[in-house]
């Protein structure tokens, strides 16, 4: 089978469709054929290398693993013998955490959950990473309610889109924050309120909100603290530099403890149960995945590259076959 490799870091040059041995379900795993991936943020970090974090975890001098892609959807084609949710032929979607760039997946069982019948394969390919991101740091982090006010940072993106339609799922009030040319699409999924990045500042205008989420990660723990309402909280997902991230993950916890706003991050975990609501949002369309570009397995690099310039509208997908 043909999957997607890399064998040092770099740029995405260094990515090969390379020819490698079909894998064989073990007794607690599922083999999937992929029909679409998605890209995430991570893999291009994982490809370079940077932030130098990576590598302490994925090896300093060269990659340990250099298999690409987390999220896929897919057809089940064989299951272990103590498989019982799943049977050859059942639509699939999930997260592996490595490997989805290939025509083949092998993972165990609270790795997926069925696709809706009424969601495509790259719709539902989209979702896993991002919407787990945007659900747990609203749900878990945020401590989101209906009827609050809430302001996604980076709402265009993918990370941020779902967020947007999430955050209205639970009857609150949406601003989301974006550039000029994407404040139409933003309001098009809900937001019932825009903010263009380029002509104002969130953190200035006067407005405050209950809960903020951030996706950019590009405001300092001041900006967060000054935009939040007094018992406001702050989750935030993405970093855009180290300086940046260092500069959240230190004040931000010391301040909180100090007052009444709160400044948290977050961490992503693979959850099935976290998959099963994504499943149920996905099949009441109350979440609709926006996918921006969509390119083929042989094209993966340009998918990479693409996602990596910071301009995607929603989610950036590799079709399979």
């Amino acid at each position: 089978m043909k999957a997607i490799l890399f064998r040092q870091y770099g740029a995405p040059q260094v990515l090969e469709l390379t020819e490698v041995e079909k894998p064989a379900p073990g007794e607690d795993q599922v083999l999937v054929k992929v029909c679409a991936a998605s890209a995430n943020p991570l893999d291009w970090h994982r490809m370079r290398g940077k932030p130098f974090l990576v590598r302490l975890t994925g090896g300093v001098f060269k990659p340990k693993n250099r298999k690409l892609g987390a999220d896929i959807a897919g057809r089940v084609e064989a299951v272990g013998k103590n498989i019982t949710e799943f049977g050859p032929g059942d639509e699939v979607f999930g997260s592996v955490g490595a490997g989805s760039f290939a025509e083949y997946v092998c993972a165990g069982e609270a790795r997926f959950v069925r696709k809706p019948a009424n969601v495509s394969f790259e719709a539902a390919a989209a979702a896993p990473v991002a919407g787990l991101t945007a659900l747990q740091g609203l749900r878990d982090k945020g401590e989101i309610r209906a009827g609050q006010k809430v302001l996604i940072n980076g709402a265009s993106g993918g990370v941020g889109s779902f967020a947007v339609q999430i955050a209205k799922s639970y009857g609150t009030e949406v601003t989301g924050v974006s550039s000029t040319g994407n404040l139409e699409m933003v309001r098009s999924i809900g937001a019932d309120h825009v903010v263009d990045y380029t002509q104002e500042d969130f953190t200035r205008n006067g407005q405050h909100y209950d809960l903020i989420y951030d996706a950019v990660g590009n405001r300092s723990v001041s900006d967060y603290r000054r935009a939040l309402n007094p018992m406001g909280i702050c989750v935030i997902s993405g970093f855009t530099n180290l300086p940046r991230m260092t500069g959240h993950m230190i004040p931000g916890p010391l301040l909180s403890a100090a007052g009444k706003k709160k400044i948290r991050g977050q961490m992503t975990k693979a959850a099935k149960k976290d998959l099963a609501v994504l499943e149920e949002l996905l099949e009441a369309g109350k979440v609709v995945p926006l996918i921006d570009r969509s390119y083929p397995l042989s094209e993966a690099a340009d998918a990479i590259r693409y996602l990596e310039m910071g301009h995607a509208r929603g989610k950036v997908v590799v079709t399979v076959g």
